[in-house]
Formats: structure tokens, sequence, C-alpha cells
């Protein structure tokens, strides 16, 4: 990508997206193009067609989206499906109508089937049944990837897709009832040594085994592909991970151990577990030349920082 293209990253304050905006300032790019919500509603392909005619974007990172965790997943699957189909259709067939050179699609782990063998690569796409509590999200992802690869063989564009594990880092959702279980345990845990609780109510099992990636890692290797390589050398899709996982039990005492939280961690095994386990089969991205660069601890250690300085303002 020229330093000086128009590079659209849609979603640029979410988690993916602002790590995204991070990672392209720090290697020179210099016309980065942000709209917030209220700005471009992504949902309205009559509203995305003008944006496009106006700002004429060159390369795309399609990072926008509604996400969440188990709670959020299976509370609104209607908007989970909708708006996440709704925003891909209509930014990937704007990228076509208006010549865009390159797309990028992040999709996420949950696309593969619930009991797909460990590590999961990604012919494993559409072999079994999805994990339940995360249909509705998974379809829409799975969706978009089959519209890039749709348009990619039809029409010749040069759309790449790429599947992160869990993610972590600054900027992430620390809403209790629709987070992910990584900032979900850092914010209730922070809350639990600032009030003096005695425990710490971790849902499920503490069994399941999950993956995480910096967004700052998932940035740089989304940049890296970006840069390097086209969809015919990517293939359909990509994995993105660290290669490893932990069953969520240590996730929470690591957490616990980094927040200064010493009291008792209680599981209520009353509430799902999700999937068993989802770790990525990440020798493809090995093969182009790119491994993460965080630490797990380190990067935990790091958004625990971010999150007492910008969200609580108690620094730790």
């Amino acid at each position: 990508m020229d330093r000086n293209a128009r590079i659209f990253v849609a979603g640029h304050r979410g988690l993916v997206g602002s790590a995204l905006v991070r990672r392209l300032k720090a290697g020179g790019y210099s016309e980065i193009i942000t709209r917030t919500r209220a700005e471009l509603d992504l949902t309205n392909q009559a509203t995305v067609t003008a944006f496009f005619n106006n700002t004429k974007p060159e390369y795309v990172f399609m990072a926008a989206g509604r996400v969440g965790g188990i709670h959020a997943n299976s509370t609104y699957p209607a908007e989970f499906i909708h708006e996440n189909l709704a925003m891909e259709a209509n930014v990937i067939s704007a990228s076509h109508r208006h010549a865009v050179k390159k797309l990028l699609f992040p999709g996420s782990s949950c696309i593969y089937p619930r009991n797909a063998p460990q590590p999961i690569k990604e012919e494993y796409l559409l072999t079994g049944l999805l994990e339940p509590t995360n249909e509705a999200y998974a379809i829409a992802k799975i969706a978009g990837i089959k519209m890039c690869s749709a348009y990619n063989r039809q029409y010749g564009t040069n759309y790449l897709c790429v599947m992160p594990t869990n993610l972590y880092g600054p900027g992430d959702n620390y809403d209790l009832a629709n987070s992910h279980v990584l900032p979900a345990l850092i914010r209730k845990m922070h809350e639990a040594k600032i009030r003096g609780d005695e425990s710490v109510v971790v849902w499920g099992t503490g069994r399941p085994r999950r993956e995480f990636l910096h967004s700052d890692d998932l940035a740089d290797a989304c940049v890296f592909l970006m840069e390097r390589f086209n969809a015919s050398e990517v293939g359909e899709l990509v994995n993105l991970g660290a290669g490893s996982d932990i069953p969520i039990k240590e996730l929470a005492r690591i957490i616990a151990d980094v927040v200064g939280f010493d009291g008792v961690l209680v599981f209520d095994t009353s509430k799902p577990d999700g999937t068993p386990q989802k770790l990525l089969d990440v020798s493809r991205m090995a093969g182009f030349g790119w491994k993460p660069k965080i630490g797990f601890r380190e990067g935990i250690a790091s958004t625990y920082r971010q999150y007492c300085e910008v969200l609580s303002g108690n620094a730790p």
C-alpha cells in the first residue's frame, strides 16, 4: 500500500479498528479515513454508497461489526445477524463498485464447528455444527467470508479474510452484560479489589480452553498481509492466533494476580461454558513469515493499566 493512499478503517473506535489506526499511523500512512457510527450508518446502503462516492477510499479495513460475549450473543441473536450482514454486504459491495484496490475482512474463530478437531485448520470451515450460543454472529461472519470469496472469483477483486482468535487490548468493551470473558474478568477483579470483596464469580466451570491475541498483534498481522500479499496467495481465509491456549480457570487466576485481587474465585456452573476449545492452527500465517510479539501476561498487564487510566481513573 502506498503511504499516501486513502485508507478507510470501518469501526475505528472498536478494539480491532483502533488497533489498526494505531498500526497504520506508526507505519507512516497519512490518509486514514474514519467515521463514527453517528456520522456513517454502515447498515444503510444509500449512506454507505454516498460515503464511498465522496471519499473514494483505495483500501478498506472492514473492522466494524456488532460483537459481544456469550450473554450478548444469546440475548440478541436477531440484532447480531442482521446488523453484521447489513454492514458486510454494504461495505463489500460498495468497495467493488468503487474499485477499491484491496479490502481486509476480519472474521472470528467462532465461525468454525463447535467440535472441530484441535488445532482448527482453515479447511474445517462448514464441516460441522456451530456453537449454539453464537450461531447468529458466526453465520453472519461466514457470509462475509463467502461474499469476499464470491467477489474475488467473479470480479477478480482483491479481498482478504482473516480469522482472529479471541482478542483483547486497549479499547475493549468492559460492559459486564455484553463483553467477552477477558475484559469482563478484568473489570470484575478490579471492582472486587476496590470494594474489598472476598470472592468473584466466574461464569461456567472454568474448564473450556481459550486462545488470546493482543489487538495490536492482530493489527500488525493485518497490515503485514495487506502490504505483502494478494487474496490469491492467502486463499479464502487465514487464521490469526497465538498458537497456544489456556483454561478459563487459569485465565481468571492470571488476571486476579495482575489486578491484585487475592480473594476466592467462585465458578458458577449454572452458566454456559460455550465451545469446549477453540485453538487455531496458525501454521499458514507462520509460513507467510509473521508471528505475534506481545507476551500474554505482558499484554494483560498493559490492558489493565489502560483500563485503570482511561475507564476507571484509578491507576494500579
